[in-house]
């Protein structure tokens, strides 16, 4: 999706962190904005969803382009902790109004065309771009940082939001199919089996993912120099993105060798927490690349599993347990470092196993 690749094109991005600090905010100060635009997000993510189901999904990219343009044009126009502070709210209502509609519009779009079969192709390959147009990201958040600072930064980003949304507005919508609806509405269908154990297993498995944040923190306490770590953290997303792109090819394979796959990542990032030397950053890279595989079959068959119109709430349900589940992450990380982080993901293997055991294969 083209829309996908511009908005993880915006360069304020690999920059924003850094920026907060050069306006004299304390790292307090900065870790309570991200606070901020967590409880935004969380409060916001299944109303955004429904407002996309009973409204368009098309239209629910647009204005969160929309909303995040106007939160970075805050941020540049009123630098501070105010102006940071209602960046992070926009920003946050507009990642809310994404959840959902997005896999939501390119399923139904799929399923209109008569091609539901190729969702896990095409949504592999969707997470696959996000990971690795973080490469040219960075190239041009620091071109353009070298030629006019945080503001040149700050208002080409807003730009391209701008252009996102224009991309999002020309993005086609099928009609809603007339397909039997759940009795009692979407959080009724939570309750059903084929549909809550997925909605579980993702929660679960998509709240893992908040390890990415750490793969930094893991190169520079392994002996990685401070000035080497972004080049040699890169192999990760690039393998994630060979993984998520994978996984077109591996959503039917069986449930047993899916389960292998995630043991196997568990082991791998386990290993490599008690290795802890430069060279473990390879198996942490595998570990990335098989995770997002099954991550994104996990995706793939919940999408499946869902009928008529609440797509997008439904999803947006299982996007606020992946806030869930990251709030585990950070607190493993917290307690036991990568190695407890490993365990979750173990931990993580039977449910995979239970949900999707419990759902057709086709």
């Amino acid at each position: 999706m083209g829309w996908t690749a511009l908005v993880s094109l915006t360069p304020y991005y690999p920059l924003y962190a850094l920026f907060f600090l050069a306006t004299g905010l304390t790292d307090a100060e900065v870790s309570g904005l991200f606070a901020l635009w967590s409880v935004t997000g969380f409060l916001a993510e299944v109303p955004g969803g429904a407002l996309a189901d009973r409204w368009s999904r098309r239209g629910s990219l647009v204005l969160a382009s929309v909303f995040e343009a106007a939160g970075f044009a805050v941020w540049t126009a009123l630098p501070g902790l105010p102006g940071f502070a209602a960046g992070f709210v926009l920003w946050g209502l507009g990642g809310a109004l994404v959840s959902g509609a997005a896999e939501a519009l390119v399923y139904d779009g799929l399923a209109a065309a008569g091609a539901a079969d190729a969702y896990p192709r095409v949504n592999g390959w969707i997470s696959a771009t996000e990971l690795a147009v973080q490469v040219p990201t960075a190239g041009l958040a620091a071109g353009l940082f070298a030629v006019g600072g945080y503001p040149l930064v700050g208002w080409v980003s807003v730009a391209v939001c701008l252009v996102a949304a224009v991309a999002a507005a020309r993005l086609p919508e099928p009609p809603r199919a007339a397909e039997a609806e759940y009795e009692g509405g979407p959080f009724r269908a939570v309750a059903l089996r084929e549909v809550g154990l997925l909605v579980l297993a993702l929660a679960v498995l998509g709240g893992l993912d908040a390890v990415e944040e750490y793969f930094p923190v893991m190169a520079g306490s392994w002996g990685v120099p401070a000035g080497l770590v972004p080049l040699a953290v890169l192999a990760i997303p690039l393998t994630g993105a060979a993984g998520a792109a994978l996984a077109g090819r591996v959503v039917r394979w069986p449930v047993p060798v899916l389960a292998t796959l995630l043991a196997a990542a568990a082991a791998l990032l386990g290993l490599a927490a008690v290795w802890a030397r430069p060279a473990a950053l390879a198996a942490v890279a595998v570990f990335y690349g098989l995770y997002l595989a099954v991550l994104v079959v996990a995706e793939a068959r919940l999408q499946e599993r869902i009928r008529g119109r609440y797509r997008a709430t439904l999803t947006s349900v299982a996007a606020l347990g992946i806030e869930l589940t990251s709030l585990v992450v950070f607190a493993a990380w917290a307690v036991g470092g990568a190695l407890a982080i490993a365990a979750l993901v173990l931990a993580a293997v039977p449910l995979l196993v239970v949900a999707l055991r419990n759902q057709p294969a086709g």
